[in-house]
């Protein structure tokens, strides 16, 4: 497995990182064991250091909750994991039949969340979130999540966009103000929209980036290819997520969090692609998750590939499908078939 080094923090992070929604219930609620089974394979899978990628949204901290427990229990060295917590949700008591935040999404919840993006309120959801993990194990890699979701409250009030902005750009202060204490601390931004990453890097030398739904085997804009290598040039390592666009393009029920609907022309068109697409991989016996797997990590500018399992099983499945290459020719006949853009120019 290649490990790349996050320039100038002493951190290397491995070509796979394991995304931990699942634990926190998302689209389905899962048992403790077998939650305890993820962690166990993802820890088995690599002979270096695993990395977990968690926030205080999954499951209004239960991801976080889970994964510390299930370090703590298997008594897992501190060497051996490295977490990422992106911060900006904190955990809030449930005051409804179910959480307000993302209705639908998260199942059998016991807490609700808020954003809560400033100075103060980075602070609370990084000592919120380093308290539901456990003391022991502590996070190395600290983000801003969903900056986008926080700016698209502005809506067209550009007035209110910059008052918001600026709370996000408080909100890192106060996060290099923490890594100015732990210099083994690196700072990033996890968001799905990539323009906000855009001009929140055009005001933040950050360390790292995650991106969301935004390079796949569905969706790759030549725009967004070109600031993944302006990114590169700057030395700013890239952590691509969401590569099914939320289970959609494998066969899942929601296309980027959301249930789309057959009698909706515009999202008749992505259950169209995604009809041609599964033809052919079947057709060439490759495994849908494989193919875009392997896309999502075909930028050079791509470090490591995010993915998340409900089931342990597929744990070793992943690995392996980001380890092993695809036939170039396979990407050529999608790109033939109109399933991928002719000016992608890495497969």
């Amino acid at each position: 497995m290649r490990y790349t080094e996050i320039k100038n923090t002493g951190i290397s992070i491995p070509s796979i990182i394991f995304g931990t929604s699942a634990l926190g219930n998302l689209y389905n609620s899962i048992d403790r064991k077998t939650k305890q089974d993820i962690v166990k394979e993802c820890l088995h899978s690599l002979d270096g250091p695993v990395v977990f990628d968690t926030a205080g949204k999954y499951g209004a901290g239960l991801a976080l909750e889970v994964l510390g427990r299930a370090l703590a229990e298997m008594d897992v060295d501190t060497d051996k994991v490295i977490i990422s917590n992106k911060l900006g949700w904190l955990r809030t008591e449930l005051l409804s039949d179910e959480p307000t935040f993302e209705r639908g999404v998260w199942k059998d919840l016991k807490f609700d969340a808020q954003q809560d993006i400033s100075a103060e309120g980075i602070i609370r959801c990084w000592e919120q979130g380093s308290e539901l993990l456990g003391k022991k194990y502590y996070p190395r890699l600290l983000s801003v999540h969903d900056p986008d979701e926080y700016l698209a409250k502005a809506g067209s009030d550009q007035g209110l966009e910059k008052k918001l902005f600026d709370d996000i750009l408080e909100a890192y202060s106060a996060l290099f103000e923490i890594r100015r204490k732990d210099t083994s601390i690196a700072l990033g931004v996890g968001a799905k929209d990539w323009k906000v990453i855009r001009k929140i890097t055009d005001n933040i030398n950050l360390d790292w980036v995650m991106f969301a739904n935004s390079l796949t085997i569905y969706t790759h804009p030549s725009e967004l290819v070109n600031f993944m290598s302006e990114l590169q040039k700057r030395q700013i390592t890239i952590i691509n997520s969401a590569v099914f666009n939320a289970g959609f393009l494998i066969g899942g029920s929601y296309f980027n969090y959301r249930l789309p609907d057959l009698e909706n022309p515009e999202d008749r068109k992505i259950f169209t692609w995604r009809e041609s697409f599964l033809e052919i991989c079947d057709q060439h016996s490759i495994s849908p998750s494989h193919a875009c797997i392997r896309f999502g990590m075909s930028h050079p500018a791509v470090s490591s590939i995010a993915l998340n399992t409900s089931n342990p099983d597929h744990v070793k499945r992943n690995v392996e499908e980001v380890e092993n290459d695809i036939s170039p020719e396979f990407y050529s006949m999608l790109k033939d078939k109109g399933l991928i853009s002719k000016d992608y120019p890495y497969v």
